[in-house]
């Protein structure tokens, strides 16, 4: 049934507007812009910046349009100068207490309240300073938050609390001395926070952004005798573009692997490769929990943020995750074994840097068992010992990470700005070997619903032994918070679902708790979207961007040469030359974890 429309008129014009909608969004239809610093529409709006007054008609106070809904009849105006004085007032005493370090701030060209300002002509602030604020809190492996910048929009409480249900962060005092702060003021690292990173990507300023590691990597790349290898991330070629200036979408993957060359690193390899790799050990371990009636259903383990929450809120079904370690992690530990001694590069002379749409991949990195390389070389050098092999043997006293640091795509995009580098205008170079072949199935990893059906591409056919009759199992795709989906094969009936964002998880989750359950395997990505909407992503992406970005993603599926992992020529040659075989005894070792509850 349609919904019934009212009629209002919009600085002068008359249209037909859903009275559901708030005034915001029914100005919009009528082609006027208001100007907003606290609303977002996923979330609910607490009308806490006063930026968004427009002036009704016959009302005597200017109307916060975020939270007002349209009358019939009702005559608004969005710029009359009573409105436009009043939004230069609410930012000037927004900027009274807000430092003023643009120029080296970590959001300098993409801070809403600098360009309402500069929207505004508002120059300074005229008004005296009534907040005073604590250091920045740095506890935390990924993310840092900075009082100093808060504008108390609440975005950042809402999304923890609304969409991700992780409530890490909320409001405490009053008046001036109202902040944003963790339970018992207890810093990110001491709090239930998972480091999804949601909270950097919708902030205005740079209240919270991720801990900036892009100058250390840059020192490292001019320091000598070191090996700099560089991993990209499948959703990195469908957002660096975007945080460049290019057009939402955009897909650069060859573009991006010149500039990483032309950063400095020696090799630069893609993290599609170990999401190959990952889809085959973790599809080995769902047919092998299948059929042995092992614990099911069996979770996907790539997502740090999800695994950081099902660690704190769900440490009972913890049992039900993959034991793979994230196609990062895989690529870290491959990397720093199997292609240091191939290429004959000392592992402790090796750094591998990640380029990641997610905030929770630093803190990954130092979880326990992300030194398997490491250990690897000393049991080596171990062996190697107590045989009596004469020759040089592997050093065995370094102690080292398999990744060593992890970027965003933000921090990315301000390191290829740094150096001049024109990455639009680049000619495409394609990634190096042995870990930089990749198919369709690894590319879709990206977005929600892509891990699942780069799965089941392998699954089925390793169970058939035939093809599968259709690749794109459009039932798991789509921004939809859950899909599920069935799938036939070995006489027996697949039921898969699909979650993204953590408050989505927990419907999930809380089947299993019941004993409700009904499905074998479950995808869960701690983002909405997946890893397009990632933490580490171009800062306050709406629904068009990320419906971009997924489009991209699907068309390099469509057009590499193969798209079913198991089909990878060069993961192949991994496990012959290598591994042995999937879930094999080298691949355990290397390739997979174990969890434990996260006490805080």
């Amino acid at each position: 049934m349609e919904r019934k429309t009212i009629a209002i008129t919009v600085d002068g014009k008359a249209i037909d507007v859903d009275p559901e909608l708030n005034i915001v969004d029914a100005c919009a239809l009528a082609g006027a812009k208001i100007p907003t610093l606290c609303y977002m529409k996923e979330v609910s709006s607490n009308a806490s910046c006063g930026v968004c007054v427009v002036e009704v008609e016959g009302a005597k106070a200017l109307m916060r349009s975020c939270v007002q809904k349209p009358m019939p009849g009702m005559k608004i105006r969005t710029a009359s100068p009573r409105v436009l004085n009043a939004r230069k007032t609410a930012v000037e005493l927004l900027l009274a207490n807000h430092p003023a370090d643009c120029l080296s701030c970590l959001r300098n060209g993409t801070c809403e309240l600098r360009a309402l300002a500069d929207l505004l002509g508002v120059k300074a602030s005229h008004y005296p300073k009534l907040r005073k604020f604590a250091a920045p809190d740095t506890s935390s492996d990924g993310l840092v938050r900075d009082d100093s910048k808060c504008i108390l929009c609440g975005r950042c409480v809402a999304v923890c609390s609304e969409t991700q249900s992780v409530n890490a962060i909320t409001f405490s005092g009053r008046g001036a001395r109202t902040r944003v702060t963790t339970f018992m003021d207890r810093g990110l690292a001491n709090s239930p926070c998972v480091q999804c990173g949601q909270c950097t990507v919708v902030c205005p300023t740079a209240a919270i952004t991720e801990k900036d590691q892009s100058q250390e990597v840059l020192s490292a790349l001019g320091a000598p005798g070191l090996s700099m290898v560089v991993q990209t991330a499948p959703a990195i070629r469908a957002s660096l573009g975007e945080a460049l200036g290019m057009p939402p979408g955009s897909l650069v993957t060859g573009q991006m692997v010149a500039a990483l060359r032309r950063l400095g690193f020696a090799k630069v390899f893609d993290t599609q490769f170990t999401a190959d790799l990952t889809i085959m050990e973790e599809g080995t371990e769902l047919i092998e929990r299948i059929k042995s009636g092992a614990t099911l259903p069996m979770i996907t383990s790539c997502s740090p943020g999800w695994i950081n929450f099902i660690e704190t809120f769900y440490p009972s079904l913890l049992g039900h995750l993959s034991t793979c370690k994230s196609p990062q992690q895989m690529f870290g530990a491959v990397a720093k074994t199997y292609y240091a001694e191939k290429a004959g590069i000392a592992p402790e002379a090796m750094r591998v840097v990640s380029i990641m749409p997610c905030t929770a991949k630093k803190g990954e990195t130092k979880r326990p068992s992300m030194d398997s390389a490491s250990l690897w070389w000393s049991r080596k050098a171990a062996t190697a010992a107590a045989e009596g092999k004469g020759g040089e043997k592997p050093k065995a006293s370094a102690r080292y990470l398999d990744v060593d640091w992890a970027l965003t795509t933000r921090e990315l995009a301000r390191m290829i700005r740094m150096s001049g580098i024109d990455m639009e205008h680049l000619a495409d170079e394609a990634f190096d070997s042995p870990l930089g072949e990749s198919t369709g199935a690894a590319t879709i990893f990206g977005t929600t619903g892509g891990v699942m059906e780069a799965a089941l591409r392998t699954v089925y056919e390793i169970l058939e032994g035939k093809p599968l009759p259709k690749l794109d199992l459009t039932p798991v795709r789509g921004l939809d918070g859950i899909k599920t989906a069935e799938v036939q094969a070995a006489g027996m009936t697949l039921k898969v679902a699909v979650a993204h964002g953590l408050k989505n998880a927990r419907v999930l989750l809380d089947e299993m708790a019941a004993g409700k359950s009904p499905y074998h395997f479950i995808e869960v990505m701690s983002c909405p979207g997946g890893c397009i909407g990632g933490g580490g992503q171009p800062v306050c992406p709406d629904m068009e961007k990320k419906l971009a970005r997924n489009r991209s993603l699907y068309v390099e599926d469509q057009r590499l040469p193969e798209r079913k992992s198991h089909l990878n020529q060069e993961v192949g040659a991994l496990y012959r030359e290598f591994l042995g075989k999937p879930a094999g005894h080298l691949s355990h070792e290397l390739l997979h974890t174990s969890y434990a509850a996260r006490v805080r």
